[in-house]
């Protein structure tokens, strides 16, 4: 039996949720570096929660700084199962208006300044990524969001930008030619080294403004992306609320195999595999190694 424990990654208004117990900040330490913040640990309806700012607390740390490693190997050493990333986005639809809440189930990685595994020279290994997100654990948030009346799609795909500077309208009108349905800046690599750790992952990506392709609204501002932003904040609360009791009962591993992720992706033999390597990714790929 795998006891669930569901990790949170947002901002700071997703943690001020009624009914969190047992609230204790605690700095967490990894072999990657330290995390955006400390960890958030507490129980919410009898289920264990780690909540983690992922631009630390008071948004201290731009996009291209964070140290998307540290953040999820934190999670992992501290017993999280399953990931619910709350990021904000730019909508590139015209139905997908700014309120809107949407469960991804793709991404289009077009980052370029971040290290994007915890395997390297010494010890290589390569994970698919064809379905990146949780299916399962994308379920238990439909559900939870239809529970609560959230204005949510489900599926759609999330073009992670590298910023921090907001899109160009050439490049918008690109990505909607591409078929993307959202445009963001955090969700690449998180999502990639969820899968490298073998845990549950799924985004939920909250929709502030149009970007700047429509032609009938005002280029992004920050501004107008806060004020949406704080409207969002207590649905993302709720959501969270309850999500929560949907995985306190779960007695198996992910159904989607998320959990096994590693099953055959080390690539590098054993007996050339760099020591100091198989130290560093012992909790990352310990079961496999």
């Amino acid at each position: 039996m795998v006891e669930p424990v569901l990790g949170v990654i947002g901002g700071s208004g997703v943690y001020d949720i009624d009914g969190l117990t047992d609230k204790q900040w605690v700095k967490v330490e990894t072999p990657f570096g330290a995390p955006s913040d400390e960890l958030l640990f507490g129980t919410l309806d009898g289920q264990k929660l780690v909540f983690l700012p992922r631009h630390g607390r008071g948004h201290r740390i731009p996009p291209s700084e964070l140290n998307f490693r540290a953040n999820i190997h934190a999670l992992k050493q501290s017993g999280v199962t399953e990931v619910l990333s709350v990021s904000a986005v730019g909508s590139l639809r015209a139905d997908l208006h700014p309120g809107a809440f949407v469960i991804v189930d793709q991404f289009v990685d077009r980052t370029f300044a971040r290290a994007k595994s915890f395997f390297g020279t010494g010890l290589v290994a390569h994970v698919s990524c064809a379905s990146p997100v949780c299916s399962c654990l994308g379920y238990a948030i439909e559900a939870a969001a239809r529970e609560i009346g959230v204005p949510t799609k489900r599926g759609g795909t999330y073009l992670v930008m590298e910023g921090p500077q907001f899109s160009t309208k050439a490049e918008s009108l690109l990505y909607r030619d591409w078929g993307c349905d959202v445009v963001g800046m955090t969700n690449m690599p998180e999502a990639k080294l969820a899968r490298e750790a073998e845990l549950c992952y799924a985004t939920v990506a909250m929709v502030t403004d149009y970007d700047c392709w429509h032609s009938e609204h005002e280029s992004v501002t920050v501004d107008q992306v806060v004020k949406v932003l704080l409207a969002n904040a207590d649905n993302a609360r709720a959501l969270v609320r309850a999500v929560a009791p949907k995985l306190r009962g779960r007695t198996d591993v992910c159904g989607a195999g998320c959990q096994t992720a590693l099953e055959h992706a080390i690539m590098t033999a054993p007996e050339v595999r760099d020591p100091d390597m198989l130290a560093k990714l012992k909790v990352i790929a310990g079961r496999v190694l």
